[in-house]
């Protein structure tokens, strides 16, 4: 079966030379009867029919670049013959029929049916002219073929429509997903450099400060030195524990088989002691303290909150001026609350939020983001830094336990008169 496309590739690959060969076929089947002598009904050509033949093939080679005008001559002509020869010429009738299927496939739909509608009446006034009857078979005949042309050419305009339809979807198509195969590389791109981020920044700013003490104790406390270069030990270890699974997606291909994968836990809040431990361990003490009922948490949550508690600690180590900082965990029936506080160097100014600089709180505010969470940082007015992230839970069912009247502001503000009385 031939279907649009294949007939586009057939029609459309050479159309000039396609025009040529059939205007050469119906200006050879004008010529024969003067090889043989006459017509198949008998009629004897005459020189008329010659230049007949002719014009039916100039008018077939030129129906693609002016339809209608080719139209129009093949009818007049084809007039002009059966008034001078007294019977029609074949040859004329036969270029008329292949200009109405050329109207109807390229012209638009409303002209195309007035010049083929003239086009029937015209040939039915010459054949009825040339046999003196108006309703005999050759008559009738002339509707028939005309309509079928004109059919035949609606049908290949449809065709082409389709088949243009159907490769501007294709081309729409892959445009859409290549785009969408450039977003997901964009997004994998930012997921991977803030994953990086998170295991780095923090064990290199622990590495840091104990590369530090042990610096500041070498000559005068060696012990204490020792204690710091074992610290240090423990978060290159650390680090380079974390960055193995990651590692391992990057370098892995598409066929690698499944069972080679790490099967290393993602981290969670399950690891928040050895954390604070290695806080401690650097000089940074945190007053944790949880509200409400913990609970599994689905992993992405897990890993947000671990990451966030992560990076919101570490960047209280370093820009803090105190070695205190306040961790509050908030059980809330559908969300948790994450509350770190500490006093930074800058002075105390009234900013109720900021949209912050850097990567660390740019990448907190990611993962917040990315599993339906918010993130609010700022200093308040009595200079302490505050950072609030709300991360979405499955609803359970009402705590029998007590709970802080107000999560995000009464916990807090008693967080910080026990600091001041401290």
């Amino acid at each position: 079966m031939i279907g649009p496309a294949s007939l586009q590739r057939v029609t459309g690959a050479h159309p000039r030379l396609l025009d040529a060969a059939l205007a050469t076929l119906v200006g050879g089947l004008g010529l024969l009867p003067l090889l043989f002598g006459r017509w198949p009904d008998g009629v004897h050509p005459s020189g008329a029919d010659a230049v007949a033949a002719a014009a039916a093939f100039l008018l077939v080679l030129a129906r693609r670049r002016a339809p209608l005008p080719v139209l129009a001559l093949a009818v007049l002509g084809e007039v002009a013959f059966t008034v001078l020869a007294s019977y029609p010429s074949r040859v004329l009738k036969m270029a008329a029929l292949i200009a109405v299927y050329t109207v109807a496939r390229t012209v638009r739909r409303r002209i195309a049916v007035i010049a083929v509608s003239g086009t029937a009446l015209a040939l039915y006034v010459v054949i009825t002219y040339s046999t003196d009857s108006a309703t005999g078979p050759e008559a009738g005949a002339v509707f028939a073929w005309t309509g079928m042309f004109a059919a035949v050419g609606a049908t290949v305009r449809t065709w082409h429509a389709y088949a243009a339809a159907m490769e501007e979807r294709a081309l729409r198509a892959e445009a859409t997903k290549e785009e969408e195969a450039r977003r997901r590389v964009a997004e994998e791109r930012l997921r991977i450099a803030r994953e990086l981020h998170d295991v780095i920044a923090h064990h290199i700013a622990l590495i840091t400060i104990q590369a530090g003490l042990a610096d500041r104790f070498l000559r005068g406390r060696p012990d204490q030195a020792e204690v710091a270069l074992g610290h240090i030990r423990d978060a290159g270890r650390m680090v380079l524990d974390e960055l193995g699974p990651l590692l391992h997606v990057l370098r892995q291909s598409d066929d690698e088989p499944d069972e080679v994968q790490p099967t290393d836990p993602v981290p969670g809040l399950s690891r928040l002691g050895a954390l604070l431990e290695s806080l401690a361990a650097a000089g940074l003490s945190v007053r944790h303290r949880q509200v409400g009922h913990p609970r599994p948490l689905p992993t992405a949550i897990d890993l947000a909150a671990y990451r966030v508690i992560q990076e919101g600690l570490t960047n209280a180590h370093k820009h803090g001026a105190t070695a205190e900082t306040d961790l509050l965990l908030d059980y809330g029936p559908d969300d948790l609350c994450i509350h770190i506080t500490n006093l930074p160097h800058v002075s105390p100014s009234p900013v109720s939020t900021a949209t912050g600089s850097g990567h660390g709180l740019t990448g907190m505010r990611e993962r917040a983001q990315a599993v339906g969470g918010s993130l609010l940082a700022g200093a308040d007015a009595d200079g302490r830094f505050r950072l609030a992230v709300h991360l979405p839970l499955p609803a359970v069912g009402p705590p029998t336990g007590t709970r802080a009247s107000d999560r995000s502001g009464t916990a807090l503000r008693a967080n910080a008169a026990e600091g001041r009385q401290g």
